[in-house]
């Protein structure tokens, strides 16, 4: 009866404000309400927190973020680190300018200088400016395209990408310790400033932004040529991408775009879809009911922190919008991005492509057909920062374009997280280029499978609640390490990459080497005719994912075999 204990002192304790102990005294009848809100403390991952908002241990609230801050804070002041400051920026959803706020005063108490925007902005600006001015770390207050009751709080390093080891795991330490939410810091905004110690930002980073992602803009030309003709359709889904992207497009010479009126304000509640992400068709249905108004090109939508972008491009031969995967936009971004580059520059000896293991094999093909280097990491963006940070330290290795197949890239590298403001911009863009050459860009995706070959990647998810669903999850994973299979869907196996244990190992040959990449419990099947399978638990939900892909000869040809991939993978799991 832990959970009742912890429940009994936010009622009893002078920390905890009135309407805390108001909204606790509303639930006091209801044992299993109490449970969730009490039974474990909102978890610190290695990227931060993410929860429901509400009042408890288990909730997102002042408290849990002024102690999750308080750790952090530790943490920069141990590495002696703490005059460099942190940047701090926010999204549209309830309680984030708040949130930011108690962050903010946190650390300041800690004598750690924050740098604070005035109002929301997309997480790519965030990581912008911990780079811009060369802040220790940065915190962005956003639960990204979680449902509406959800916020959270992504923690960043100096280079300006989420944290990763060691970073990540010594932080996690220092918030563990925090085990007395009054021995946490703070102080108020007043005395902060007198301090010295809080400074707002806002347009003077907007402007070194903006400019920094015009700078990369490779055929000006196409845009000035098709600026009048091509008609864009954009949504921020009520969430930070608004301002920005209308701002990159206009200084760009594009005169037809078109903002979903009914999603362009910020707006925590969402009103407009159960959730906003650019992953999901009804993200777009008041999007494409404009676009068939106008006759639009292309609709693009962002997620609520800006960082990941869904896209619907338009048919000319059957006059149908067709929504583009993360894979699909992002080998389309990859072969344009760098294709141009050859073209008018040349390219670097050393330039490479990062994609991530759960991604889709086409990046691959691309990497080899214009002779760049091709690296994977683990699933999440802050794996291809990582890298970028091991390009810029060693001074081998030029990025050139890195995505992941949730609806996530990177061109350039003024920032080290995805970057669906400049996504936007660079799809705008190749959509002008191909215009210019009599095509759409789902013209440009059929000439890219022409090229490459039918590539078709997927993914299965399947949730287990509660302690017996985590056990089932574990099961799983030591049943397929124990039990590999030989085939799958008809598929031969050739070899096995278990990321846990570090191990590559070809069934063919019997030998084995390291995957080079941090552990992570994650298994990898790879199998003939460039199919694939990948086996992963989410890190954030009670789930497992089970990612795979296959090669066609034709679009229908892919689409069978993966519909029928996709029986054999899920009847495979079941037998486990």
């Amino acid at each position: 009866m832990e959970y009742k204990a912890a429940y009994e002192e936010w009622l009893g304790s002078t920390y905890f404000d009135e309407a805390t102990k108001k909204e606790l005294e509303a639930i006091k009848d209801n044992d299993a309400e109490i449970r969730e809100r009490f039974y474990a403390d909102l978890e610190f991952g290695t990227g931060g927190l993410r929860g429901i908002i509400g009042a408890g241990t288990n909730r997102m609230n002042i408290y849990t973020v002024r102690k999750a801050t308080q750790g952090l804070a530790n943490y920069i002041v141990r590495m002696e680190k703490q005059k460099q400051g942190v940047a701090i920026a926010f999204d549209s959803r309830r309680m984030s300018p708040e949130f930011a706020e108690e962050a903010a005063l946190c650390l300041a108490a800690n004598g750690i200088p924050v740098y604070i925007f005035e109002s929301l902005r997309p997480t790519p600006e965030l990581s912008f400016a911990v780079r811009e001015l060369s802040a220790v770390a940065g915190i962005n207050v956003t639960a990204s395209h979680n449902p509406p009751e959800y916020n959270g709080y992504k923690v960043y390093w100096e280079d300006g990408a989420q944290i990763t080891p060691p970073h990540d795991v010594e932080i996690l330490k220092e918030v563990k310790a925090v085990t007395d939410f009054a021995t946490v810091k703070t102080m108020t905004k007043e005395d902060a400033i007198a301090a010295g110690l809080y400074h707002v930002i806002g347009k003077d980073i907007d402007d070194k932004y903006i400019a920094c992602l015009k700078k990369l803009v490779l055929h000006q030309d196409c845009i000035k040529q098709t600026a009048k003709d091509m008609k864009i359709v954009y949504t921020p889904l009520h969430g930070t991408g608004n301002l920005p992207v209308r701002r990159v497009l206009a200084e760009l010479g594009f005169e037809q775009v078109f903002v979903v009126p009914e999603q362009e304000l910020p707006n925590g509640n969402f009103p407009t879809v159960s959730y906003p992400n650019p992953e999901a068709a009804e993200a777009f249905a008041l999007g494409l009911e404009l676009a068939k108004k106008i006759d639009a090109d292309l609709v693009l939508a962002t997620d609520p922190d800006a960082d990941r972008l869904g896209v619907y491009v338009k048919d000319a031969k059957t006059g149908e919008y067709r929504t583009l995967t993360g894979n699909m936009s992002g080998c389309l971004l990859a072969d344009y991005e760098i294709g141009q580059k050859k073209e008018l520059f040349g390219l670097p000896a050393d330039g490479a492509l990062i994609s991530t293991i759960v991604s889709t094999n086409m990046a691959k093909a691309i990497a080899e057909y214009y002779g760049v280097r091709f690296y994977e990491v683990l699933t999440g963006f802050k794996f291809i920062g990582q890298k970028m940070l091991e390009f810029e330290t060693s001074g081998d290795g030029t990025y050139l374009f890195g995505f992941e197949e949730s609806y996530g890239c990177l061109i350039g590298d003024h920032a080290r997280d995805k970057d669906a403001v400049v996504a936007t911009m660079a799809l705008c863009e190749a959509a002008a280029y191909y215009k210019t050459k009599g095509m759409t860009l789902w013209d440009a995706m059929l000439a890219l499978y022409e090229r490459y070959g039918y590539y078709k990647d997927d993914i299965l998810s399947v949730t287990m609640k509660g302690i017996e669903g985590l056990q089932k999850i574990q099961g799983s994973m030591t049943s397929l390490r124990e039990n590999p299979p030989k085939e799958v869907g008809g598929y031969r196996v050739l070899a096995i990459r278990d990321y846990k244990e570090n191990i590559v190992k070809n069934l063919e040959t019997g030998e084995t080497k390291e995957t080079g990449l941090p552990s992570s419990n994650v298994l990898y099947f790879e199998m003939e005719n460039d199919t694939w399978l990948c086996v992963r638990p989410s890190g954030t939900e009670p789930k497992i994912k089970l990612y795979f892909g296959v090669k066609g000869t034709s679009m229908e040809d892919a689409e069978q075999k993966s519909k029928a991939l996709a029986v054999s993978v899920k009847e495979m799991f079941d037998r486990l």
